[in-house]
């Protein structure tokens, strides 16, 4: 019986997670209000899902990104930390895992400069987001290969039962 309750709650998860579906929205700055700028500093909020927004902000070259919920709370996603310090910026789009209306996880495409002799080589990453009802967090950071979008939107679909990266 055990191993029966086992296997109908893999297969349960399994669905949820196949349940997913894909919703983009733009990060582009022209599609983004500004809400604060101050010399190299600024501030934007950039279209969303439903009641969701992402708060994109720019300092020192370095991009950064907060999700905020339904209730106005923001949930930082660190891209610095987590990713790179080096010089940086966000992709044009951001993708979202839905479960019907509710967002899930986000996949955002972190360009990075880390080579301190050429600024101009870039590291292009995806960086997987899992969202719950209260935080959003970085799951995962998947590094240029074949088939980086593939890889990244399967682990995108398991988000939930992943633990948030610490560094």
């Amino acid at each position: 019986m055990r191993h029966l309750l086992l296997s109908l709650s893999m297969c349960a998860s399994v669905a949820m997670a196949q349940s997913l579906t894909s919703t983009y929205t733009s990060l582009d700055d022209k599609k983004c209000k500004t809400l604060e700028q101050e010399g190299d500093f600024i501030r934007q909020s950039c279209p969303g899902v439903g009641k969701y927004q992402l708060e994109v902000t720019e300092g020192d070259l370095r991009q950064d990104v907060r999700v905020q919920f339904p209730d106005g709370s923001f949930s930082a996603l660190n891209l610095m930390e987590q990713v790179s310090y080096g010089f940086s910026y966000v992709g044009p789009t951001a993708e979202w895992l839905m479960q019907k209306t509710t967002p899930r996880a986000l996949i955002l495409r972190y360009n990075a400069s880390e080579d301190s002799i050429d600024s101009s080589k870039i590291t292009s990453y995806l960086v997987v987001s899992k969202i719950t009802a209260r935080s959003a967090c970085v799951v995962g950071i998947i590094k240029p290969q074949k088939d980086q979008n593939l890889v990244a939107r399967k682990l995108a679909q398991q988000a939930a039962q992943k633990p948030c990266l610490k560094r």
